[in-house]
């Protein structure tokens, strides 16, 4: 089953209706209990969340998260002091541009971020 099929589910029933036919739901239903309804709010919010974060997952670049080698420091500031542009470090190191502006401070090619985005000629980028 999808996540948004089961979001449609609870959202149905969390509103007191039967998922299938839209009908309202008898008072003496389980499903028209105050605790059960919070419950399943809950539960609503929990999935919307979860579905949410996949989206976001599935529009990351392919190495964000990711542990940093050696290598790959070498590369990006050799690539950086080359004046690469942030947007183009990025999709060569298959990371977003935050990640690359972070890891040049981190290895000390800028004092702060936004200098990074300033140098990499991405004007207003930082800040």
């Amino acid at each position: 089953m999808e996540t948004s099929e089961a979001i449609r589910i609870i959202e149905a029933l969390a509103n007191g209706a039967d998922p299938v036919t839209g009908e309202l739901l008898p008072e003496s239903s389980p499903y028209n209990n105050p605790q059960v309804i919070r419950a399943l709010f809950q539960a609503l919010q929990a999935l919307e969340h979860l579905n949410e974060r996949g989206r976001r997952q599935r529009t990351l670049p392919p190495y964000a998260g990711k542990p940093w080698t050696e290598e790959e420091d070498r590369l990006l500031a050799e690539a950086f002091d080359g004046s690469a542009s942030l947007k183009d470090l990025a999709l060569k190191h298959g990371r977003t541009e935050g990640a690359i502006a972070a890891r040049l401070t981190k290895l000390g090619k800028v004092s702060e971020r936004a200098e990074a985005y300033d140098r990499a000629g991405n004007p207003g980028q930082g800040t």
